[in-house]
């Protein structure tokens, strides 16, 4: 269960994940929340074009370390569809980013990857944690997990 004044911004998430597999992309959203609980930046996945670091969490991550101050992203929180891939969570912790709200897990995703038979990420699935050990983290949020499970198998499973 996710806190009430998050809730909002992991419903936008889940919003961009949706935006993001329409457009043709993986099915990944994110919002940059301040300490006041209010939406300063959202990204969706924007992969599609061949560049695979268009992830939306280091998009986050960029644009917080140009227009935050330190103090300011140590207290910010972003919140997401998918838990970062290694690329992000460095990116996250490199920046100074505070804490991290995610729907669904790695190891959930590489789960329903290989329950699908599709080969999995060319960067090893691991946890924020084992990449950037001190940044706080919450998720997966249970309610909304079979809804990113379900934009997932329509990205990589369709026929399932």
């Amino acid at each position: 269960m996710i806190e009430e004044e998050l809730a909002p911004h992991v419903r936008r998430c889940v919003e961009l994940a949706t935006e993001a597999l329409e457009a043709g992309d993986q099915p990944f959203g994110s919002v940059l929340v301040n300490a006041e609980g209010v939406a300063v930046a959202e990204d969706r996945n924007r992969i599609a074009d061949g560049d695979s670091t268009r992830h939306p969490e280091f998009a986050l991550a960029r644009w917080a370390a140009e227009n935050l101050p330190p103090d300011e992203r140590r207290t910010a929180t972003v919140v997401t569809s998918g838990e970062h891939c290694p690329m992000c969570s460095a990116a996250h912790a490199w920046v100074g980013l505070g804490r991290i709200v995610y729907v669904h897990s790695s190891a959930q995703l590489a789960g329903w990857l290989t329950e699908w038979g599709v080969p999995l990420p060319p960067v090893r699935t691991l946890s924020i944690n084992e990449v950037a050990p001190d940044v706080p983290t919450s998720g997966p949020v249970e309610e909304l997990v079979s809804t990113m499970r379900e934009l997932h198998r329509r990205c990589f499973a369709p026929g399932e």
